[in-house]
């Protein structure tokens, strides 16, 4: 059961917003910086992902589509299902973190990774991570803004126009200048991947900031968070047990059944800490905290599920072995005779 040490630097910054929560100027400043912050990790994003990698999975359209239908439509469904544990399971400003959680993209790095540990079909868990991220983009936010709408903390033409000033732009002004930057983005990845990480740290912190300056952290019990993860247990299995049984019966053989289960199951930390930043503003950090829950458990869960793939018995080649069985039976049959 793997800790992923990122959630832990996540956890340790929760704690140092809850004891010194940005305030006053500082809080201006911390707020301006996540902005920024935001803006610099979607231009990355866009910088990174190459599109013509993309399009050729397009051959392979069933799985993806497969994939993208399990991310914005199943999930959000389940997510709408919870409704009906308000309030004596979930309270309402959880279940709508609960909600916002099913209407995020698709993982991509942890995806392939657990593809390729479990023995799948790797070059389709790159591409359908990269469709979900693609349509994430505009999604998620439009999802959000349908199913939030009302009682999601001010959804409005302005949030929109936030979002596609924060997220969309910045993101398609990474993919036109990818063919200018995208070697050097290749090249200095690893560094890249640590500005990443303290982005979304520096939003964590200012959205956790904001939380305990206005109190709403009194809001959540012990009791509740342990609701919660009851809801998001079985959300997860639900999951699980669809994409890989619904992958079956869909024909799929068992790599694309690996990568429909590992790709259609989870939800980017990574995109969605940014996105609930700019959608929930004073709200993000309850809105992120089944996020934030979610993700270690779906590590955990999906890491043991792609240990014991990884140890399924290979299908045997059997193909040439009979027609040569043929051969012989043929010509024995043609000296007995």
């Amino acid at each position: 059961m793997p800790i992923d040490p990122y959630i832990l630097l996540l956890l340790a910054t929760v704690g140092v917003a809850a004891l010194f929560p940005a305030r006053g100027t500082v809080a201006d400043v911390a707020s301006g910086a996540s902005t920024a912050a935001i803006a610099l990790l979607f231009f990355l994003y866009g910088a990174r992902l190459s599109t013509r990698e993309a399009l050729d999975g397009l051959r392979h359209w069933r799985l993806h589509v497969t994939v993208l239908a399990c991310t914005f439509v199943v999930f959000p469904l389940l997510g709408l299902a919870a409704r009906g544990l308000v309030p004596v399971i979930l309270t309402h400003p959880l279940y709508q973190g609960l909600l916002f959680l099913t209407l995020v993209p698709s993982t991509v790095q942890s995806s392939i990774a657990f593809t390729s540990m479990a023995r799948g079909n790797v070059p389709a868990a790159i591409c359908a991570g990269s469709f979900s991220s693609l349509v994430g983009i505009i999604a998620t936010p439009l999802l959000a803004a349908s199913l939030l709408g009302g009682s999601g903390g001010g959804f409005s033409a302005d949030s929109l126009l936030k979002i596609v000033l924060q997220l969309l732009v910045p993101f398609l002004a990474g993919q036109f200048l990818r063919r200018w930057i995208g070697g050097f983005v290749t090249r200095h990845k690893k560094v890249l991947a640590l500005v990443d990480r303290g982005s979304i740290l520096l939003v964590v912190y200012t959205a956790f900031s904001q939380g305990m300056v206005q109190g709403i952290w009194h809001q959540v019990s012990p009791l509740r968070l342990g609701g919660l993860l009851v809801v998001e247990t079985v959300i997860l299995a639900a999951m699980l047990l669809l994409t890989w049984y619904g992958g079956k019966a869909l024909g799929f053989g068992r790599e694309d059944r690996i990568t429909l289960q590992f790709a259609g199951s989870k939800k980017s930390l990574a995109a969605g800490l940014p996105m609930a930043s700019v959608l929930f503003g004073p709200q993000a950090s309850l809105a992120v905290l089944p996020l934030m829950l979610f993700h270690q458990m779906q590590l955990m869960v999906c890491a043991v599920i792609a240990k014991r793939r990884s140890h399924d018995p290979r299908p045997e080649v059997t193909g040439p072995e009979p027609a040569a069985a043929s051969r012989t039976a043929v010509g024995t049959g043609t000296r007995s005779g």
